[in-house]
Parts: structure tokens; sequence; C-alpha cells
């Protein structure tokens, strides 16, 4: 790469206007907030899912802060539908921008990564897929699926905080 901004020719360059200067961003972690849990992703543009768990809102901010000293993620992304104005207020410590996106439909289409990912076993095979429950949570797939929507976006729009 040379320089800030390169990129190949089919894929867009995605920075963050921070600190008074341009970054790429290639690795975001991803926030799926809730009322009483969140899911929290870490996904780079090059080599995909890094990290995914699901935690409490008590250990949000804890949690957060371990992911991003481990990955060094040049970006925070946000689901701005409920609990989003906790999560930002949760992890405002972090030397990261932070981006509240649009979270429309995430739910629903992590229910169908899960399922892909954990195919069902048994009788559930019979069952339409849209009649089956998750046997666990799977917020954790919503902010794997709000980090990839933000990387492959391009660059973001003016709905960063900085730090």
């Amino acid at each position: 790469m040379s320089g800030v901004g390169a990129a190949s020719p089919t894929e867009p360059t995605l920075v963050s206007r921070d600190w008074g200067f341009l970054r790429v961003v290639r690795t975001v972690l991803a926030i799926d907030p809730g009322r009483a849990k969140c899911g929290l992703a870490v996904v780079s543009r090059d080599e995909g899912v890094l990290a995914r768990t699901i935690v409490g809102l008590a250990d949000l901010a804890d949690t957060a802060r371990l992911l991003a000293a481990r990955f060094e993620p040049q970006a925070v992304v946000v689901g701005g539908g409920t609990g989003a104005a906790v999560v930002t207020a949760a992890i405002c410590s972090l030397p990261i921008p932070v981006h509240v996106v649009d979270e429309r439909l995430t739910t629903r289409n992590a229910r169908a990564r899960y399922f892909h990912d954990n195919p069902p076993r048994g009788w559930r095979r019979l069952v339409p897929k849209g009649l089956l429950v998750p046997a666990e949570p799977y917020d954790d797939y919503a902010a794997v699926l709000l980090a990839e929507q933000f990387l492959a976006a391009g660059e973001p729009s003016d709905s960063a905080t900085t730090p």
C-alpha cells in the first residue's frame, strides 16, 4: 500500500477523519446494542471476523476496551436502535471514532447467518427456518453484519463522534 487512501480499483477506500488526519479503516469494532446485553464483533476487511462475543451491559466497556487493545480497530460502529445512547456513553473513553449506523434488518439477517453457520440437526431440519428459534443468543452475528455493512459502505458519513 503506497500511502493513505491506496486501495484496489474495485474496492472503495474507507477513511476515518479523526485527530485532524486521515486513516484507512481496515478493522472495526461493531456493537449491536440491546437492553440487557450487547453483541460485539471485530471484523477486518482483509481477514474477516476476528472475534465475536455477547456481553451484559455491565461488562460492555471492559470488553470493548480489551477488544480494542488486542485488535486495534480504526473505528467503532454502534447500531442506532435500542440502547444506542447507553452503549455510546459506555464506550466514550475509547480513543477511537464512534459511528452510529442504521441497524435496520440486522436482527433478521443475523438470524439467517446464525442458521447458515449452525444448521439445524435432527427433526429441526424439517422445520422451516423462519419458524426456528436459535438455541442461543445471536447478537454477535448482528454486530458482524453491522461491521460488514460499514466496511462495504465506503467513506463514512459525518456521524462520527471523535473522542
